[in-house]
């Protein structure tokens, strides 16, 4: 009697943890979304752009305190550290590959692994460096530029967290990857994409969040947009993805004036995304376009329209929702390698 009911009571045991297991398909998204809020997105940009940091120059004293505070969020959300490296939190970039120009510095990284799929990656970037302090002393505080993106990311990676935490991990594995030296010429990322931890083959696409805190001239009767660059430049799966995400949620005005492959601008060459996309990893650039104070001391966090970057933000989680749940990677139509 004692081994016919072991493995029967075995049996039952598998059958109820599978009944009990959480699927992440039919959960619908929004109520980890509630997570991303304007007050947050306040509270963290007036930090990460605060004097304190010194403009973040890459290398800088500033652009290391604000490469410990994101570590420290990260870890205060019990997201692990996506490198190998003594601190894992940190990709060390040393000053050799600047050629000397500047001091080593650090791209941040953190990863939520995924229950079904965790050999294949989605990659959400932002670069958390600006250009420091001018010879007038005036600081570069980069509140739109980048610290819109940076707290974006960070807002987004807590709605992932809080999923988890229900029980509704990703079917892939997400990173949060703060790149630095994007303003170097974008070297921070190019250092990824030449030192990747986790495999390019693997990559399935980059969310790349650059200024979307601001309002530019030509939307100012019309402030809800952002402009998308590059969503079907590899992949039209994934631009029909973003605009499903879109059209479901959040209804913003999505711009493609610079994704015209003639656009002067050409911004599509001009952000971190760049260095995923040229190894036809597909790529969607969110973007507010320029304004008066880019590039300017005068780029502050009390300039930044936060009820509209939460919005944004948000698109930006749906859209990683989908692309990280989905059964396929979306399918590269367009390669150009």
């Amino acid at each position: 009697m004692k081994n016919i009911l072991l493995p029967l009571v075995l049996a039952l045991s598998l059958i109820a943890c599978k009944s009990q297991k959480k699927d992440v398909t039919e959960v619908d998204p929004i109520r980890f979304s509630k997570s991303i809020k304007s007050s947050d997105l306040s509270e963290y940009l007036y930090i990460i752009s605060s004097d304190e940091f010194e403009g973040r120059d890459t290398g800088s004293k500033g652009q290391k305190m604000a490469a410990e505070y994101l570590k420290n969020y990260y870890k205060s959300l019990n997201i692990e550290g996506g490198s190998n490296e003594e601190n894992p939190y940190f990709q060390t970039i040393d000053s050799s590959y600047f050629k000397g120009r500047f001091p080593s510095s650090e791209n941040v990284i953190s990863i939520i692994r995924g229950s079904e799929i965790p050999e294949e990656y989605l990659v959400i970037t932002a670069h958390y460096d600006h250009v420091g302090v001018n010879e007038q002393g005036e600081i570069y505080n980069g509140a739109d530029d980048d610290g819109s993106g940076t707290v974006a990311v960070m807002e987004i990676a807590e709605a992932f967290q809080r999923a988890v935490t229900e029980g509704y991990r990703p079917k892939r594995s997400v990173i949060f990857l703060h790149v630095t030296a994007e303003e170097k010429g974008l070297l921070g990322s190019k250092y990824y994409s030449e030192h990747p931890i986790y495999p390019l083959e693997n990559t399935v696409a980059n969310l790349n969040i650059d200024m979307i805190g601001r309002v530019d001239e030509a939307h100012e009767d019309n402030p809800n947009y952002v402009y998308l660059i590059g969503s079907d430049k590899l992949s039209t799966e994934l631009h029909e993805i973003s605009e499903a995400a879109n059209s479901t949620y959040i209804n913003l005005d999505l711009d493609y004036t610079y994704n015209d492959d003639n656009d002067p601008n050409r911004f599509y060459y001009r952000s971190d995304h760049y260095n995923f996309a040229k190894f036809d990893i597909p790529i969607i650039f969110y973007f507010n376009g320029v304004h008066e104070d880019y590039h300017q001391p005068t780029d502050t966090p009390d300039k930044i329209d936060y009820d509209l970057l939460e919005k944004r933000a948000k698109l930006v989680f749906f859209t990683a929702w989908e692309i990280a749940n989905r059964d396929e990677r979306p399918f590269v139509d367009k390669p150009t390698l």
